[in-house]
């Protein structure tokens, strides 16, 4: 397998795009597959799929956004010689009944060749390139996790267990929860950013804060989601996996700072 390009989905999104450099980085050849990457790929376009497959025996598989991974893919890529899949899904799945993701999950466990699954946890860089970056513009987040406290990690440690698990053996059949050294409530993050950076970003966190910004059918079913989270307690798997320990929230915000985070 050490001589064929390997296949990293989503590879301008916010943990492919460190899969690839770290890959690259390490000698390994990268194929970075997206609707932007250097080989096209779109999940809605069948004729995408046998180009990005040609010649590739592991992929960084993600599950697009809000659709499910396709069973036909894993079939695919099978046939034309994947041996190892390393998906990308989330902590909190089985809890909040995710079933896009638990899905994808089971389709890789079926699929007859090696596979590791990542169950990260919150993304620190949900803030200042995901989702959240325009509400700590704006100054006020809504979210209904109250005090629930997350532990958030970054997506250089995400992508660094993931290029474990793509070119190391001793990863096959395995869960990888992936976190932070940390578990921090959204308050206190938000905080993080505050003392770092001098953006006093508030926090609404009830049910009721958020079903007054976002639609209601939509809000229903993320507050059930949410609801059955527990506090998300930190684990070892940077450290074991990779032997550094995972970065905190406080030096991931000092770092997005210097870089030019959240300054418009």
């Amino acid at each position: 397998m050490a001589d064929r390009p390997i296949l990293v989905l989503g590879a301008t999104g916010s943990t492919g795009r460190r899969v690839a450099a770290r890959l690259s980085g390490a000698g390994h050849a990268v194929r970075r597959a997206s609707r932007r990457g250097d080989v096209r790929f779109d999940w809605s376009d069948r004729g995408t799929w046998s180009g990005a497959l040609a010649g590739v025996e592991r992929v960084y598989l993600m599950a697009p956004h809000e659709l499910p991974v396709d069973p036909d893919f894993v079939h695919d890529a099978v046939a034309a010689g994947m041996r190892r899949f390393v998906l990308l899904s989330t902590r909190g799945a089985a809890e909040m009944r995710d079933e896009r993701l638990l899905a994808a999950e089971q389709l890789v466990r079926g699929s007859g060749v090696d596979w590791t699954v990542l169950r990260p946890d919150w993304f620190d860089q949900n803030f200042d390139e995901g989702f959240f970056r325009p509400a700590v513009l704006a100054g006020e987040l809504v979210l209904p996790l109250g005090d629930k406290r997350q532990a958030f990690v970054d997506a250089d440690d995400i992508a660094a267990v993931a290029v474990a698990a793509l070119t190391e053996d001793g990863h096959e059949g395995l869960v990888h929860e992936v976190t932070g050294p940390e578990a921090l409530s959204f308050p206190q993050a938000l905080a993080a950013i505050t003392r770092v950076t001098g953006l006093r970003v508030g926090f609404r966190g009830t049910p009721d804060d958020y079903r007054a910004v976002v639609p209601a059918d939509l809000a229903e079913q993320q507050i059930e989601a949410w609801d059955a989270l527990d506090d998300g307690e930190p684990t070892d798997t940077v450290a074991r996996v990779t032997g550094r320990e995972p970065k905190h929230f406080h030096d991931y915000v000092v770092q997005a700072w210097g870089s030019g985070a959240w300054r418009g």
